[in-house]
């Protein structure tokens, strides 16, 4: 009875706008860790040799050694991947070699591109409910090991119902319908692109992401000799210099067979590998073990949209969790969505008039990259590293989500 009446307090409490956001309660979902890897180009780049579960032993290491609390405290584990096969073997395994004892279960969930988010949001549910006290959310995906190949055969007992066709299309052509539907130029996305790819080479020389990014020692082929050798990645390395939309333009349509032939290689995410982590817990248990707090999870929202036109989930699922949490647009101070393309990001920012001076402010996934399962642990460990930079208040991250989906969340940073 006496959880009920805190669930009971927490909702009332949400729905009173930003001064009640900011009170402090025992039971608050707090962060204490949230860090990421480099991110590196898929078959390219510095984790091109790299296993999917080299990327999680190496996550989960760094998780231990960050964390200042004793591993066997954790309550549960939750991996957030896309196109792992096998992926709770290699998750359940990767945190047992790393230094997680046998007593702490590891669960797998695979939301598409909101995977990491729903990491976060499961092990947040579970302290919120008293199931546990501290909880571990990774988000991963190697894309060099698991090329996306696009959605299985149907029944044709399934195929009949169109929407639900369209569930399995390829989401070059979704980016294409939203473009075409919703009037996004070429020209407007190449322009959204380059402002992504400036902003994060303005970001990265500044040195912004040095205190998100851990060095992640894999393994890596030997050029010369084929052999297995260690090598140890510190940055990004899908950042392109000195890019302008009048070089984007020049960049032929991926897609050209669909709608009118926008979407490009240079204004939609770049394929890529990496991992992000973030360790929630109760703000008494964070307290208790002398802590430093992040931020506080408020809220999670997800909506579904028709799957032809999948990319316009975040403009849905935003104004859905602000009003949960009774905040207005003008509350937040930055915005991570994901840019899965140029056309859906640009549709979501102007569908609901957000200023781009607070939307990806050190460039989204066209210019860094969009690991599957990884983006959404990813956008917090980035957004709440700008928001302490910033000394701002509240972060929302948002993605669009494959077969017509959309989630945001709100997070308050610890001041």
């Amino acid at each position: 009875m006496e959880r009920v009446k805190q669930l009971a307090a927490h909702l009332t409490y949400s729905t009173k706008g930003l001064s009640a956001l900011e009170r402090k309660s025992p039971d608050d979902v707090v962060i204490t860790f949230a860090m990421r890897s480099p991110l590196c180009k898929a078959k390219r780049g510095g984790f091109k040799d790299a296993r999917t579960d080299e990327l999680m032993l190496e996550m989960f290491k760094h998780t231990i050694a960050n964390s200042n609390f004793d591993p066997a405290l954790v309550g549960d584990i939750c991996v957030g991947t896309v196109l792992t096969p096998g992926a709770a073997y290699h998750a359940r395994a990767a945190a047992l070699t790393a230094g997680y004892p046998e007593s702490v279960p590891v669960q797998i969930i695979n939301r598409f591109c909101s995977s990491g988010l729903m990491a976060v949001t499961t092990i947040a549910n579970q302290i919120r409910s008293g199931q546990i006290e501290i909880g571990l959310a990774v988000g991963v995906e190697s894309l060099s090991e698991n090329p996306d190949n696009g959605g299985p055969t149907q029944s044709e007992l399934i195929t009949s119902n169109p929407a639900a066709k369209d569930c399995t299309q390829r989401m070059g052509w979704t980016s294409e319908n939203v473009a075409s539907d919703f009037e996004v130029s070429r020209q407007d996305q190449d322009e959204f692109a380059a402002a992504s790819f400036n902003r994060a080479e303005a970001a990265e020389q500044a040195g912004y992401f040095t205190r998100e990014i851990l060095p992640f020692t894999v393994f890596s082929k030997d050029p010369a000799t084929g052999a297995r050798i260690r090598v140890t990645i510190t940055k990004d390395d899908g950042v392109r210099y000195g890019t302008t939309a009048q070089g984007l333009a020049k960049i032929r349509s991926a897609f050209p067979q669909w709608g009118n032939g926008t979407t490009t290689g240079g204004n939609a995410s770049q394929l890529t590998d990496g991992a992000a982590s973030v360790i929630l817990m109760t703000r008494r248990k964070a307290e208790s073990l002398g802590l430093k707090i992040l931020a506080k999870h408020v809220s999670t929202s997800v909506t579904g949209v028709a799957p032809r036109i999948m990319g316009i989930g975040p403009a849905y699922a935003i104004p859905m969790v602000l009003q949960q949490c009774g905040i207005s647009q003008d509350d937040v101070d930055l915005f991570e969505i994901n840019e899965a393309f140029a056309s859906q990001c640009l549709y979501t920012v102007r569908k609901l008039g957000l200023p781009m001076d607070k939307v990806n402010v050190n460039g989204g996934a066209i210019a860094l990259g969009h690991p599957l399962g990884c983006t959404g642990a990813r956008q917090i460990a980035t957004g709440l590293n700008e928001l302490e930079r910033r000394k701002g208040k509240v972060l929302v991250t948002s993605m669009c989500i494959g077969t017509g989906m959309g989630a945001a969340a709100v997070f308050l940073r610890e001041y």
